[in-house]
């Protein structure tokens, strides 16, 4: 077994969003998440493997609804340091349009992870084929 025939750990695979199955192939058509419109594109089977990516239609929802919480609360470490919360003036509104800004421009982003991490924890490693 050489060195080229070795597996990707699944760390690795899951942050270069790779498949779930090889940790090799690319699981979205498109490298980048521009254009907005087709960043979520899946392709149908690995291109090394084969394993097939799409389970159901809207799988990860419920994971991007945890990374954006999440998120939204992992705002307080590091603005509430640098700036400050206080219920005596209108702190918390600059926090919470703050917090929400960030999550909208990384929306693309957690879309796409919550897939990968949807495929990584629920899909069935090897049966896919």
């Amino acid at each position: 077994m050489g060195s080229s025939d070795k597996k990707p750990s699944a760390i690795s695979g899951l942050l270069g969003m790779k498949c779930p199955n090889c940790h090799k192939g690319r699981v979205f058509v498109n490298k980048s998440v521009l254009p907005l419109g087709k960043c979520l594109s899946m392709a149908d089977n690995c291109s090394e493997c084969g394993y097939k990516m799409k389970h159901e239609s809207n799988n990860g929802g419920g994971i991007n609804y945890a990374l954006t919480v999440s998120l939204l609360f992992l705002n307080l470490v590091w603005y509430w340091p640098i700036f400050g919360l206080s219920y005596k003036d209108y702190s918390f509104y600059y926090f919470l349009l703050t917090s929400t800004c960030v999550v909208v421009i990384l929306q693309p982003w957690l879309m796409r992870y919550s897939r990968i991490i949807y495929l990584y924890l629920f899909a069935s490693f090897g049966g896919g084929k």
